[in-house]
């Protein structure tokens, strides 16, 4: 994934956190390229991502994390 409107070495160091968070939200918003997802901090973060809807439903089904509505 590349961002050209995040300098991401600054965000890191600054809030890593807040990082992590960001970049879930970018590879499963806006594609992964090839890159694998960190489940564990995907499940970690799971109620503070900001993710496209069908995308959170889908990821939910798949991994069985309870908040699924129908």
């Amino acid at each position: 994934m590349y961002n050209w409107s995040v300098d991401e070495q600054s965000f890191e160091i600054s809030d890593p956190e807040g990082h992590e968070k960001w970049r879930l939200e970018q590879l499963i918003n806006f594609g992964l390229n090839g890159e694998k997802i960190n489940e564990a901090q995907l499940r970690k973060y799971w109620d503070t991502l900001h993710l496209d809807p069908p995308r959170k439903r889908y990821l939910e089904l798949a991994l069985d994390i309870d908040g699924y509505s129908h």
